[in-house]
């Protein structure tokens, strides 16, 4: 029998901005983690990231998001051996404003027919975990905890260009900071 969510007992927070449509258009970068941060997409070696097969595997479904939500656009990311970055645009998200009566069942008028930013995130997860479960029992991939993903994610609205060209930078440069990452395992051993 599953228990129902209790604040008190649960203590999960949401990490969203509350009363933020995340289905307008905009610019987004996302952060996913492996569930206990295991490093299961390859190594950094000389301050680049060395993908191996699970490492492409994420690559592909990444670009496979603009061909199931039309409406997303897939800007820079970075597969660390942990963990993904991307940024992604929301371009679709006009409002619903037709009055065709076949549509006016699925979509509340005056409501953005974007994708919501979660929703992209929950399928790409989907689809990361299924493959990878599939080269677990194919291909001897390393073996993950209960879950591949950790539970939540982490985004940011991209609200500016400044904004942007400095997650830009900070994606681009990741490989290089891996020694200082806090989502680097190895960080706190001495």
């Amino acid at each position: 029998m599953m228990n129902k969510y209790n604040p008190d007992v649960h203590h999960r927070r949401s990490i969203r901005l509350k009363g933020y449509d995340y289905s307008q258009s905009g610019l987004y970068f996302v952060t996913i983690c492996v569930k206990k941060r295991i490093c299961l997409f390859g190594e950094i070696d000389n301050a680049k990231m060395i993908l191996n097969d699970a490492g492409t595997m994420i690559k592909k479904w990444y670009y496979e998001i603009e061909n199931k939500f039309l409406d997303i656009k897939c800007f820079e990311m970075i597969i660390m051996p942990n963990h993904f970055h991307c940024i992604i645009k929301n371009v679709g998200a006009d409002l619903c404003v037709c009055p065709d009566k076949s549509l006016r069942d699925q979509r509340i008028l005056g409501e953005h027919t974007g994708s919501p930013i979660h929703r992209v995130v929950q399928w790409f997860k989907t689809m990361t975990t299924n493959e990878y479960i599939r080269g677990v029992k194919n291909n001897n991939w390393q073996r993950f905890d209960g879950k591949l993903w950790q539970l939540n994610y982490w985004e940011q609205i991209i609200r500016n260009e400044k904004s942007y060209q400095t997650i830009s930078e900070y994606v681009a440069n990741n490989p290089d900071k891996w020694n200082e990452d806090k989502l680097n395992p190895s960080k706190n051993i001495i």
